[in-house]
């Protein structure tokens, strides 16, 4: 579900990760890029939305407001989106040795 809303979205270099073993916050990690703020920020509100619609409960969200990177907690499973620039600065797919996607710079 998470991630056909963030594919339905046209999130980017969508990557999940599985936690289990390595941290009890989550069972899962997903982290995905949009394009903008507005486009964070959308993915990030469609996210929530699904899920609720889904039945699956009310998720907590930080960050909406700014649009540079919204955390969104599902449960068992946590969802980083962010701008691509932010999301090069924090590499959390280093902090849990995972392999970033090749990223694509607009020129």
């Amino acid at each position: 579900m998470v991630l056909d809303s963030l594919d339905q979205d046209k999130a980017e270099d969508i990557v999940a990760i599985d936690l289990r073993g390595k941290t009890s916050i989550a069972d899962n990690m997903v982290i995905a890029s949009g394009r903008s703020s507005r486009q964070v920020g959308a993915i990030a509100q469609h996210l929530v939305e699904r899920v609720k619609s889904a039945g699956l409960g009310t998720c907590r969200v930080e960050g909406m407001s700014q649009g540079d990177w919204v955390l969104i907690d599902v449960g068992d499973i946590v969802v980083h989106v962010f701008r691509p620039e932010v999301r090069v600065f924090y590499n959390l797919e280093k902090m849990w040795s995972v392999a970033m996607p090749e990223t694509r710079m607009a020129i």
